[in-house]
């Protein structure tokens, strides 16, 4: 009896021992990660779980160190022992456990957890963005092209990544340099390097770009303006040799500016909008070296981290960043971002729906959209540039047609590499038959014009007894208009937008006899169905949905070269009725403007705005409540509409 007694305290005493040691353990690693050094955390942290001590803080810090060290796998099945342990956690995790679960390519299980995340906080616009987007992969799939990329030969067993072109190099960063170790990933601190272009098209000759510019903490993603003369670069908050730490004692990252001087890079300068309280990083200037994009977690970030533009001022100064908004912007990264010189902006997110991690992404023709207040279409640009892993810091060079991108998938040579291909040739055909659509039979002499998305027209064809028509060297990814016309049918449009990988179009129109009476005093809506234009809030430009609707309007006064149209706008009521008289004329004088910019002669159109004196509902109007009222009732007030006034 004496003896098991005895047994029973030792064992006891063994438990109670190792319990302790456990914590002891519990106590370092959460030290480490409070320090950001995530690999001896998840180092350490695994050794307890494996011994079966498991918390809910544990395995929520087990997780994210995997997760913070793109160890995506890994992450995943720690989070999956956490929701088994207990659901009830911040809905972060869900939106962690959703990504890890993409990088083992589980898109079943990830959605499931998506939806829980949505469903925790319906406001956020990463939850958002997955409910609007439930076929996700089928969009990306469809997006996919076909050609090789390549892993570079400059690439080395740590991080390689954040490519741009300057004269005949390939800058980029590496942590291929030696030195002090970075406690987060434990590889040593990142510099700036240049390799050179060979006549094959290669890169090798791998040096140090600037022992100016290159410091003993992290240098990356560097871009130049387009005289070659100035560039900005991505440093840690390390300058005039002072190492400085935000409020809560994390070195944040800041954005520098150099001039080239007697082939020298000198001058160096934080720009006026760094802080030591959050970090700005990653510039890319445009072609026109008017603009700065970057990424930064400042003031006004939706996210982690947002895309911000900058002017560059004619005398070389920097104005004030601009917050690029909530249909680039979500809670999460929105970061490494580059204006191609088309002015498309493509950048990396993980807060909209994608195969996993970051993911590129593309808004075509960026800043003529913006600078026009035309509406921005987001595009995952898919595989084989995006893969289940993070994919990021994508640069291209139009006119050689070199591309590269960075990327930690599957089958690298370390942690991120660099990855270069060809810009893919890609020409489009449309074609097809024209008929009429109630017999069938071939319409012979039907006018076919193609127009491009703006409604200027680019080509035009007559077709034969054979009703054929083709068009070729359409570009891809680029919206295009066919108008089909003939003697006693109606005019016929197809709008529609080349996919991006080439492949041959079959669009074949079908024209109805027109046989609609067109009185004078009646409304184009009500006599050949032509909508209603719309207007934003407070706003009088023409939208993009309005430009689709004023190209029908377009077409039946060329159809109808005697018709004279009465513009008549509106706007709801939620300002004084004297402003609302100034705003309705603006609406009714921007569409005439419009029109007449597309060929219609001026006499041939008046306008006149009415303010909030014909509303199609009293929605915001006394004694209604306005919170009753939702965006959609208002938007029907802020019209144009076109009336027939001669025939």
């Amino acid at each position: 009896m004496k003896t098991k007694r005895i047994l029973s305290i030792f064992a006891f005493s063994l438990i109670v021992t190792i319990g302790y040691a456990q914590k002891g353990k519990v106590r370092q690693a959460k030290k480490e990660y409070d320090n950001l050094a995530y690999v001896k955390t998840s180092e350490i942290l695994l050794e307890v779980a494996n011994n079966g001590f498991k918390t809910v803080d544990l395995l929520q810090k087990l997780a994210n160190s995997f997760y913070f060290n793109n160890q995506m796998k890994e992450a995943a099945q720690w989070y999956g022992e956490l929701m088994a342990m207990n659901e009830d956690v911040d809905p972060e995790y869900y939106f962690r456990y959703a990504q890890a679960l993409k990088s083992v390519e589980n898109y079943t299980e990830s959605d499931k957890w998506m939806k829980k995340f949505h469903e925790a906080d319906r406001s956020d616009l990463r939850g958002r963005a997955f409910a609007s987007t439930v076929d996700y992969l089928s969009m990306i799939d469809e997006a996919s092209r076909e050609f090789e990329v390549y892993n570079m030969d400059i690439n080395t067993e740590v991080s390689d990544f954040g490519t741009t072109q300057y004269q005949n190099q390939l800058v980029f960063a590496s942590a291929r340099g030696g030195g002090k170790k970075y406690k987060w990933n434990e590889q040593p601190f990142l510099d700036l390097f240049s390799a050179d272009k060979q006549e094959d098209g290669s890169y090798s000759n791998v040096t140090a770009f600037n022992d100016q510019v290159n410091s003993k903490f992290h240098e990356s993603t560097v871009s130049f303006t387009p005289d070659d003369q100035v560039m900005y670069f991505t440093r840690n908050n390390y300058y005039n040799k002072k190492y400085k730490n935000s409020e809560d004692g994390t070195n944040r990252l800041k954005i520098f500016k150099a001039t080239l001087v007697d082939d020298k890079w000198t001058n160096i300068e934080s720009v006026h909008f760094n802080s030591d309280e959050y970090s700005v990083a990653h510039p890319t200037v445009n072609l026109t070296g008017t603009k700065m994009y970057f990424a930064s977690d400042m003031t006004g970030t939706l996210g982690k981290s947002d895309i911000f533009e900058v002017d560059i001022n004619a005398d070389g100064t920097l104005g004030e960043p601009v917050n690029l908004g909530a249909s680039i912007n979500t809670e999460g990264h929105e970061t490494f971002p580059f204006v191609n010189s088309d002015g498309d902006l493509f950048f990396s997110s993980n807060g909209f729906s994608g195969l996993g991690g970051l993911d590129v992404f593309v808004i075509r023709e960026f800043e003529k959209r913006k600078a026009s207040n035309q509406q921005l279409i987001l595009e995952n640009i898919g595989r084989p540039i995006n893969s289940p892993m993070d994919d990021f810091g994508y640069y291209e060079n139009v006119a050689t047609k070199e591309a590269f991108f960075t990327s930690n998938r599957e089958g690298g040579k370390g942690d991120d590499d660099i990855y270069s291909f060809t810009i893919p040739d890609c020409e489009q055909i449309v074609e097809g038959v024209v008929k009429d659509g109630e017999t069938d039979a071939i319409i012979v002499g039907a006018k076919v014009t193609l127009l491009d998305g703006e409604g200027e027209a680019l080509s035009a064809q007559t077709v034969g007894t054979d009703g054929a028509y083709k068009f070729e060297k359409l570009e891809c990814e680029k919206e295009y208009l066919i108008r089909i016309e003939a003697e006693d049918y109606e005019t016929v449009e197809e709008r529609f937008t080349t996919p991006d990988k080439k492949q041959d179009l079959v669009i074949n129109p079908k024209l109805e006899k027109d046989v609609k009476e067109i009185e004078e005093g009646t409304d184009l809506a009500q006599t050949l169905g032509i909508p209603i234009i719309y207007f934003d809030y407070d706003k009088y430009n023409i939208r993009y949905d309005a430009e689709v609707e004023l190209q029908k309007v377009l077409a039946v006064m060329k159809q109808y070269p005697e018709m004279v149209v009465d513009i008549r706008s509106h706007t709801d009521c939620r300002a004084k009725a004297d402003y609302n008289e100034k705003l309705s004329e603006n609406r009714a004088q921007s569409t005439r403007d419009y029109l007449i910019s597309k060929g219609i002669e001026g006499s041939r159109l008046t306008a006149k705005g009415y303010g909030e004196s014909q509303l199609v509902n009293d929605c915001g109007c006394e004694p209604t409540n306005e919170s009753d009222c939702t965006e959609a009732q208002h938007q029907l007030n802020r019209r144009s509409e076109f009336i027939i006034v001669k025939m």
